[in-house]
């Protein structure tokens, strides 16, 4: 099959979508301190509580406490949403959002 009859596309990055959301919400290119990501944590466990015989957390809250974890054991008391995987960011800037949406 000819590459000419697929239409072109282009090439969508995780960080031209969080350029895009900090325009929106400019606190989210700040950095974010371990208690704010622990804050995100336990919005997302309330908003959709663990599950199942093992407590599964739900994909943003295991998302999130990845960078928090690391966070701990490597000492740091900050992260920046560049730091963290696509997973992790996504659901912070979702949590961001939302949270504001919430206090507005």
């Amino acid at each position: 099959m000819s590459d000419a009859r697929l239409p072109s596309r282009q090439p969508h990055t995780c960080r031209a979508q969080f350029v895009r959301v900090a325009k929106l919400i400019p606190s989210v290119m700040t950095d974010i301190t371990i208690k704010e990501l622990e804050a995100a944590i336990n919005f997302w466990r309330a908003r959709s509580p663990s599950h199942g015989d093992e407590l599964t957390l739900c994909k943003e809250a295991s998302a999130l406490s990845k960078p928090y974890a690391l966070m701990i054991v490597q000492r740091q008391n900050i992260v920046t949403p560049e730091g963290m995987d696509d997973a992790a960011r996504d659901a912070w800037l979702s949590y961001v959002r939302l949270n504001n949406d919430l206090q507005n």
